[in-house]
């Protein structure tokens, strides 16, 4: 029986990284050291606005862009914050950690 293997975005990425774009607001990266993987993922319509309001368990509202950079082999989308930065009850003040559920996106047939 051959088990197969699935990649995530953390097995092609160079850098997956969040910060806050302000207050309200989230940006997350990801960036690719290679070519291939850059347009294999921007060519594979891994992400969508949609696929960001699932990983992020929010309403699709939430989600302000989605976005490819070819110069910098990126990927970059932002999501408003469910709490402003530096509030009370807010365990992120500068959104570092917010990245971590796109580490885990799968890429079906990579």
């Amino acid at each position: 029986m051959k088990v197969e293997i699935k990649k995530r975005v953390n097995d092609v990425a160079k850098i997956v990284r969040s910060k806050n774009a302000g207050p309200f607001l989230i940006t997350l990266d990801i960036i690719f050291s290679k070519q291939e993987d850059y347009d294999k993922f921007k060519n594979g319509n891994y992400v969508s606005k949609r696929k960001i309001a699932e990983l992020y368990q929010i309403e699709l509202e939430k989600v302000i862009e989605c976005l490819f950079y070819d110069n910098a082999r990126a990927f970059k989308t932002t999501i408003k914050r469910g709490i402003p930065s530096g509030s009370v009850g807010d365990t992120d003040i500068y959104g570092v950690q917010q990245h971590v559920p796109l580490l885990h996106l799968e890429l079906p047939n990579w």
